[in-house]
């Protein structure tokens, strides 16, 4: 855990969520209080009071804050699970004005000849690790083997694309590093075939080894997932790495495809996947 306050903590997310520093200030003020006047905000905020009308008019434009047009005016904060709403609309719309933005953004030409069947990508951060996840599991055609290293990774979202994956008539098989993980994939996935995995190097090999396995994932054979985690002496972690491949060749792809092969008995050997002629 960090040494930041609540209070502090919601001004850092607020800023996240594209509140400017003293709005976030107010806002997280005025969450305190019933009501409050400019200078109260001040005394609580430690937002300078001439500074406080622009910040409260804005949180107001906003949907965040109500004024009482009384002498001195009064301010108050809308209730909290409605300023939440208000601003993951806002997060939300801006995210697909962006993404229509992008795609209408014409492709650059250049000269780059690579090789994508020998690609290697990384990826940091839990959250962009996950999407990726969940993105190449909606790509799926005809298997997904995912490997929980940890019972954090088995989300709801991640389950529910998993089901809608065996909507679409994919095979999912999800193996666990324990039992008592094995039960719970039966219990939110009770189509898919858990069993507890004979991957004994997804965990810590030696005294010290603070780094585990998070997630590994194989879609159709062809694309490779592998996430980890840091977490020294079992505290909180430090953001979570992956790596990323596709392409039947790739050489990633081939040698976790082998390894998976030797604990996972819905693959089979080694053998039968790599002359499985529809994985290529």
């Amino acid at each position: 855990m960090d040494d930041l306050t609540n209070v502090e903590r919601a001004i850092e997310l607020l800023q996240k969520l594209g509140l400017k520093e003293y709005e976030a200030k107010c806002f997280v003020a005025l969450s305190q209080l019933p009501s409050g006047t400019a200078k109260q905000i001040s005394e609580i905020s430690e937002v300078p009071r001439t500074r406080v009308y622009d910040a409260v008019r804005v949180l107001e434009t906003k949907g965040l804050v109500e004024i009482q047009h009384s002498n001195p005016q009064r301010f108050r904060a809308v209730p909290i699970e409605e300023a939440a709403e208000t601003l993951r609309s806002e997060y939300e719309s801006r995210t697909d004005s962006l993404r229509e933005t992008l795609r209408g953004i014409d492709s650059a030409t250049v000269d780059d000849d690579v090789d994508v069947s020998h690609e290697v990508w990384a990826l940091s951060g839990h959250a962009a690790i996950a999407t990726r996840a969940t993105q190449l599991i909606d790509e799926a055609e005809r298997e997904v083997v995912l490997i929980v290293g940890t019972e954090e990774t088995l989300t709801d979202q991640l389950t529910g694309r998993l089901e809608s994956a065996q909507d679409r008539g994919v095979d999912v098989i999800v193996g666990t590093v324990s039992e008592a993980l094995q039960e719970e994939v039966r219990g939110t996935l009770p189509n898919a075939e858990a069993f507890v995995s004979g991957l004994d190097w997804l965990r810590p090999a030696m005294s010290g080894d603070e780094t585990e396995i998070t997630r590994l994932l194989l879609v159709d054979r062809s694309t490779i997932l592998v996430s980890t985690a840091h977490r020294p002496d079992g505290t909180e972690s430090a953001p979570e790495q992956a790596v990323f491949g596709r392409g039947f060749d790739n050489g990633l792809v081939t040698i976790v495809r082998r390894l998976m092969a030797t604990g996972l008995f819905p693959l089979g050997d080694s053998d039968g996947v790599e002359s499985d002629p529809d994985a290529s």
